[in-house]
C-alpha cells in the first residue's frame, strides 16, 4: 500500500473526536491532554466524551476539562442494554456538531499531529470513512511483546482489504467517517443486538453503501497507541469479544477465508497431538509451522518497519506455536455464551 499524500494546512472541516469511557480514571486524562494538544484549528474540533455508568471518577476527571472545551455526556440508562458502547456512541454523534466523526478510546495515546493528519487525508481523498493504524506500545513483558506482534497482523490484515476494495475489519481506536453518512447507513441499526462491533460492523454497513469509498491512512503520524492486555484472561476475554463480530460478517468471502484460517490452524494442532505418537504427522506439524512462521515473516516486515518496531519479528519463533492453540481455542468459544467486558456480562 502507498504512502498517501494529505493536506498540511488551510482546513476547513468541523471535527467531533468522539471517545466512549467507563471506569478509565487511570488514563483518560492523558487521552484528553493529547487531544486538546493537537495542532488542528481548535475552532474546527469539539471533544465529546461519553461516560459510560463509570463507578470511579472518570466522569469527574472529564468534568475538570470543561472550561478548555471538553464536553461530558453521561449515558443514563435505566434499563440493561447489550450494546453499550454502540449507544454511548451514537448519544454523542446525537449531539454533535462537526462534519466529521473522530473516534478513539479513553485509554489512547497520540501524537500532535494524529488529527490534522486524518483530516487531511479526509480533505484531499474524500473518503466517507477512514481507519487509520492502532498500535500497543510501553509493553512491559514478553508476552505482550507478543500481543503487539500479533496485532500487527490484524491491522496489516484490515489495511489490505481496504486497499482492495473488500473493507471487513478495522480498529475503532483509530476511526473518522462523516456524519451524514453515518445516519444514512442507519447508524448502529441491525448490529446492536451484539456488544462489540462498534467498528468493524458499522465498516461493513458503510462498504455496502459506498465501495471504494473507503481509506486506510498508511502514515505514521495518525497513528493511535494504546496498551496490551497484561494478562491472558484480560487477552482470551478480548478476542472473544472480537470473534463475536463474526456471526454479523456479510461478506463470504471473508467468512470462508476466516473459516479456511481456522481449519488450517485446526490441522496443525491435530498433527502436533498425532505426533506424539506417529512421527510422520510431526514432521507434517513443523513443515505446517516453518510455512506458517515464513508467511508472517513476509506481511509483518513491511508492517513492523512502518511501526518502527522490527525487532518483535524475533518472537515469531515461539509465538506461531502459541498462536495456533489460541487461535484454534477462540474460534471454538468465540461465538458462544456471554463474557465479561468492562465488568458486565455481555453477548
Amino acid at each position: 500500500m502507498k504512502t498517501p499524500q494529505v493536506k498540511l494546512s488551510g482546513f476547513t472541516t468541523k471535527v467531533t473526536v468522539l471517545i466512549a469511557a467507563r471506569n478509565e480514571e487511570e488514563r483518560i486524562h492523558l487521552t484528553i491532554e493529547d487531544i486538546l494538544a493537537q495542532d488542528y484549528p481548535k475552532h474546527l474540533m469539539e471533544i465529546i466524551i461519553a461516560d459510560d455508568h463509570s463507578t470511579d471518577r472518570t466522569s469527574q476527571i472529564i468534568s475538570s476539562y470543561a472550561d478548555r472545551g471538553v464536553k461530558l455526556l453521561q449515558l443514563k440508562e435505566d434499563k440493561p442494554l447489550n450494546s453499550y458502547k454502540k449507544k454511548a456512541i451514537a448519544e454523542a454523534i446525537n449531539l454533535s456538531t462537526g462534519d466529521l466523526m473522530v473516534a478513539t478510546d479513553a485509554d489512547c495515546r497520540m501524537d500532535t499531529k494524529w488529527l490534522s493528519t486524518v483530516v487531511g487525508y479526509f480533505e484531499m481523498h474524500n473518503p466517507v470513512m477512514i481507519s487509520s493504524p492502532v498500535s500497543y506500545f510501553e509493553e512491559k513483558s514478553l508476552f505482550e511483546r507478543m500481543q503487539t506482534l500479533e496485532f500487527y497482523t490484524l491491522i496489516a490484515t484490515g489495511a489490505a482489504f481496504i486497499g482492495n476494495n473488500r473493507a471487513s475489519t478495522c480498529n475503532g481506536a483509530n476511526l473518522a467517517y462523516r456524519k451524514d453518512v453515518f445516519y444514512e447507513v442507519g447508524g448502529f441499526k441491525g448490529i446492536d443486538d451484539l456488544a462489540s462491533g462498534d467498528d468493524e460492523l458499522l465498516l461493513q454497513k458503510v462498504a455496502v453503501f459506498y465501495p471504494g469509498r473507503i481509506g486506510f491512512l498508511k502514515l505514521y503520524d495518525a497513528v493511535v497507541f494504546t496498551h496490551a492486555k497484561p494478562n491472558l484472561q484480560e487477552f482470551l476475554h478480548q478476542r472473544r469479544r472480537w470473534a463475536s463480530k463474526s456471526v454479523k460478517y456479510k461478506d463470504k468471502k471473508v467468512v470462508a477465508l476466516v473459516v479456511g484460517l481456522w481449519l488450517f490452524n485446526v490441522s496443525v494442532f491435530t498433527n502436533l497431538l498425532l505426533g506424539i505418537f506417529y512421527p510422520v504427522f510431526l514432521a507434517l506439524s513443523v513443515s505446517q509451522l516453518v510455512l506458517m512462521a515464513l508467511l508472517e515473516l513476509i506481511l509483518l516486515w513491511p508492517v513492523t518497519t512502518f511501526f518502527k518496531r522490527r525487532k518483535l519479528l524475533q518472537l515469531i519463533v515461539i509465538s506461531i506455536p502459541l498462536y495456533v492453540m489460541y487461535f484454534v481455542y477462540i474460534g471454538l468459544i468465540g461465538n458462544k455464551g456471554k463474557y465479561l467486558w468492562k465488568g458486565r456480562m455481555v453477548r
